[in-house]
């Protein structure tokens, strides 16, 4: 299963550049967080100061809920969290007190 997200990241040259960074390596515990609560692959892809992030995940494992329980309880997690709010702003659209957004797939090549 296959999800759309966005984000957006604060307006400065500098803090995008150190957010790009932290992404050349990720933390181990956050790469092995990640591929525990069912994500199989993540690519992130920047314009200006919008995010994307696609994110391909086995539905058999993979629940937002989970992964919302599994990262509050995980304080290595809460770090990274932390730190890249440090980087990000909310879209726009993005509802009081939450982060990545789910985007609505409007169109599908495979489809037509």
């Amino acid at each position: 299963m296959r999800y759309a997200l966005a984000l957006d990241l604060v307006d400065d040259a500098q803090r995008i550049a150190e957010y790009e960074q932290a992404h050349q390596r990720i933390w181990p515990e956050v790469r092995d967080h990640l591929r525990a609560q069912g994500v199989l692959d993540m690519e992130i892809y920047r314009l200006g100061t919008r995010l994307f992030m696609v994110m391909e995940v086995d539905p058999a494992v993979y629940s937002v809920q989970g992964m919302a329980e599994a990262s509050q309880a995980n304080p290595v997690i809460q770090r990274w969290e932390t730190l890249m709010w440090t980087y990000q702003v909310p879209t726009p659209w993005t509802p009081a007190g939450e982060k990545w957004v789910f985007m609505d797939r409007i169109f599908s090549l495979a489809g037509q």
